[in-house]
């Protein structure tokens, strides 16, 4: 059993430092809007489109690797942008991660846009460790590409997954994920220790946000239209 964990572990350490070693936080940008074209491209992404125009928040991950042998683990590094009438706020930046225990075997990469549907979400997001499941309620959305057929009727969830994945696992399940603020990212965005608070108080009119937000403007404004 040792011998098993271990390599699991080595799996999972082996994919994640040779995908995010020389990740930047420009690359996470470039990364998340050739995302979410591939997303939005999808036969079923129109429930996707519009819960963009009604989300306090939207959170990408362009790549969140799964790794393992009967354990098994994953890793990914994203960016959340703030939307309040009309305006876009951040970024901040975050590591998603968690352990997993069953019958596994293999690797596989995910895509993740998850649209932030309320206050509570947000603060997920800004705090130094939320536990998704546990501390905050995420469900899956209405597409196709969902890994599991959450349901949602009593509207508590605070959190909706979109997801693409390709590899050997069935799907992805980001209940017991954790997400945790990355302070490296941040200061190398900033160019200062920023929190994820005030990060996202701070206007996005960076340009090398831009092309980020005019993709996710112009698919606000195609929700609007429908």
């Amino acid at each position: 059993m040792k011998k098993i964990l271990a390599l699991s572990i080595f799996i999972l350490i082996f994919a994640c430092s040779a995908s995010f070693a020389a990740q930047t936080a420009a690359d996470i940008i470039k990364d998340s809007i050739s995302m979410i074209h591939e997303l939005a491209a999808e036969d079923d992404a129109a429930d996707m489109i519009a819960s963009l125009r009604s989300s306090y928040a939207v959170a990408l991950v362009p790549t969140m690797l799964k790794a393992g042998f009967i354990f098994g683990g994953e890793y990914g590094e994203g960016l959340i942008l703030r939307y309040d009438k009309g305006k876009w706020y951040g970024p901040s930046f975050y590591n998603i991660g968690g352990g997993s225990f069953g019958f596994q075997i293999g690797a596989q990469s995910v895509s993740l846009l998850l649209a932030v549907i309320n206050e509570k979400g947000v603060n997920a997001f800004t705090s130094s460790r939320t536990k998704l499941g546990g501390d905050v309620a995420v469900a899956a959305g209405s597409a196709g590409r969902r890994a599991e057929a959450a349901t949602d009727a009593q509207m508590k969830a605070s959190i909706y997954s979109y997801s693409m994945s390709k590899g050997l696992f069935a799907g992805v399940s980001l209940e017991g994920s954790v997400i945790s603020i990355s302070v490296k990212r941040n200061k190398e965005y900033w160019g200062e220790n920023v929190s994820a608070k005030d990060a996202l108080q701070k206007p996005a009119n960076d340009k090398r946000i831009k092309p980020l937000l005019d993709l996710l403007n112009s698919l606000i404004k195609e929700a609007k239209k429908n």
